[in-house]
């Protein structure tokens, strides 16, 4: 036996530690990352504590959309209004206009929570689902020390003035990545331009996504604004692009047109300087492993993971892969075993290590054909 290398020149990796922004967002704190690799392009204070406003409203929809996944909620079931979400169905505040004793579907509710930013729509959901917002407001920190939003806390289901509803832009966007990934389908609503309410006693209103992004040409598919005075302007918001998703997030913009710029501005950057790499889908062939004494040669491999990676534009010869195992392999071979290591080298270090596994199970040959084998290698050192 002997160790065999395979070597491939993938595409530059670059370390994003080491990486000085050259720009400089007007904001008191934001983050970016390539979604898929999960690299951070950009952060600026990204542990610093806001007040997430209505950004808040991702968890809420969170909340609903894990409850819709696992059976025990449903899109057409109903809730009765109650007088304190009414109460918010006034000027002053982002409403969907619900009226008391109005019975209205949970799917209307999360529109009206995600697209007019209903902050009596956001009451009447957990009041629905919990029987009061303080008990939804529970549920809602626990998910998010699930997620690992370390420093979060939400004190209610809106956004609205609290001094222990609060969050960092890093956790927003940890919320803003599991809302994407593990609720795609819900998620198309947030780039909705407009959602109209076909209230009760009342003419139909139709209402604007908050979202300023979503009225430019360059591929905003969300997330969600804020707004309060202490704050200022916050946006979470993503593109998609060919296939590759960035997500912003920013907090404390002066002016709503400022939050419009300069959100644009950090996406953009995103775009422009980096490329994304797909280096392995996950359990699709990726290569082939020699076997000794099997049935076959070669078996597939693969890995259970995708492999994504986020490099600076221009480098492209730095990032290098090597296959690596102690080989052929003699058989029998199980499928799903572990048969061989992916490692990524970036300027002689090592930057990620990955275990490739077989596609296929190989069995052994007879007696005959294994001294057969041995003979030839003996001989000839053919395997």
């Amino acid at each position: 036996m002997f160790k065999k290398f395979f070597l491939y020149n993938l595409i530059s990796l670059f370390f994003f530690h080491t990486l000085s922004a050259n720009i400089e967002i007007k904001a008191r704190t934001a983050i970016l990352q390539d979604f898929l690799s999960g690299e951070i392009l950009y952060e600026k204070e990204p542990d610093r504590s806001i007040y997430p406003a209505s950004m808040t409203k991702i968890m809420t929809s969170i909340i609903a959309f894990d409850l819709i996944k696992s059976g025990d909620l449903s899109l057409d079931e109903k809730f009765i209004i109650s007088e304190k979400a009414w109460r918010l169905s006034t000027a002053g505040y982002s409403s969907m206009f619900v009226m008391v004793g109005d019975e209205v579907s949970v799917e209307n509710l999360l529109k009206g929570i995600i697209v007019a930013s209903g902050n009596d729509a956001c009451i009447a959901l957990a009041e629905g689902i919990a029987g009061t917002e303080e008990e939804f407001a529970i549920m809602m920190t626990s998910k998010a020390k699930e997620l690992g939003m370390l420093n979060t806390n939400f004190a209610n289901s809106s956004g609205i003035n609290d001094p222990d509803n609060y969050s960092t832009v890093e956790d927003i966007l940890i919320m803003s990545n599991y809302l994407i990934k593990e609720h795609p389908e819900y998620y198309e609503w947030f780039k909705e331009k407009e959602f109209t309410w076909d209230r009760t006693g009342g003419d139909p209103i139709t209402q604007g996504n908050r979202n300023p992004l979503l009225y430019k040409n360059m591929g905003a598919d969300g997330i969600k604004t804020g707004y309060l005075a202490v704050e200022k302007y916050s946006l979470a918001s993503s593109i998609k692009r060919k296939g590759r998703r960035l997500i912003a997030v920013g907090s404390g913009f002066e002016t709503k047109s400022s939050r419009s710029r300069e959100s644009s501005k950090l996406l953009i950057y995103g775009l422009t300087n980096f490329d994304l790499v797909e280096i392995s889908k996950s359990n699709e062939p990726f290569d082939n492993v020699e076997i000794w004494l099997g049935k076959k040669d070669t078996v597939k491999v693969y890995t259970k993971e995708n492999i994504y990676k986020t490099i600076q534009k221009g480098q492209k010869k730095k990032l290098k892969a090597k296959m690596i195992y102690s080989g052929p392999i003699e058989a029998p071979i199980k499928k799903d075993q572990v048969v061989a290591k992916l490692k990524l080298i970036y300027e002689d270090e090592e930057i990620g290590e990955y275990d490739l596994l077989s596609l296929n199970e190989v069995k052994r040959v007879n007696v005959f054909s294994r001294l057969m084998k041995s003979l030839n290698y003996l001989i000839w050192g053919d395997v």
